[in-house]
């Protein structure tokens, strides 16, 4: 699996950061653009999911979200450790148990889910992922695979019932 060493950045401006172009020269190369991400600050650390976006001046960023800022507490200016890890998951985020469990029992919508693109795919995982409440995530997903049943490829109506 590849991996980068644990390195030295900064945020760039309010929610990204500047990777170093050797580091992101070692994942581009090998067409690695999701990787995991493990950030750390004063010992407290998060894991994520992240695109590398390669710049047209040669530089690469990344997204970092202020939620993940507020988590660590995090400021401009503020030096912080992370590093790169080579995604082996399927869609480029982790699944929620209760989205798959729903896409297993439900054929005609894992095939539809199956056929989006990768980035709808990863939509419809993170409009799931963010109801804190197992039930919730349930309900949420049978109403979202219904929809996509239905046709509906709006992510503003996936959640709507008809």
């Amino acid at each position: 699996m590849l991996k980068s060493e644990p390195f030295e950045v900064t945020l760039a401006n309010k929610q990204s950061i500047i990777l170093p172009e050797a580091i992101a020269h070692l994942f581009l190369k090998n067409d690695h653009k999701r990787v995991k991400v493990v950030v750390t600050f004063k010992e407290q650390s998060i894991n994520y999911h992240g695109a590398l976006i390669p710049k047209k001046n040669g530089l690469c960023v990344m997204y970092f979200s202020n939620e993940k800022q507020k988590a660590l507490g995090i400021f401009m200016n503020d030096y912080f450790e992370m590093q790169l890890f080579e995604d082996q998951s399927k869609y480029g985020v982790d699944m929620p148990e209760e989205l798959d469990a729903v896409l297993m029992s439900d054929h005609e919508a894992y095939t539809i889910f199956e056929a989006l693109t990768p980035g709808r795919q990863r939509s419809i995982i993170y409009t799931i992922k963010r109801y804190k409440s197992t039930q919730t995530r349930v309900d949420k997903a049978i109403l979202l695979t219904e929809n996509l049943k239905r046709g509906i490829t709006d992510p503003k109506l996936w959640l709507k019932q008809f």
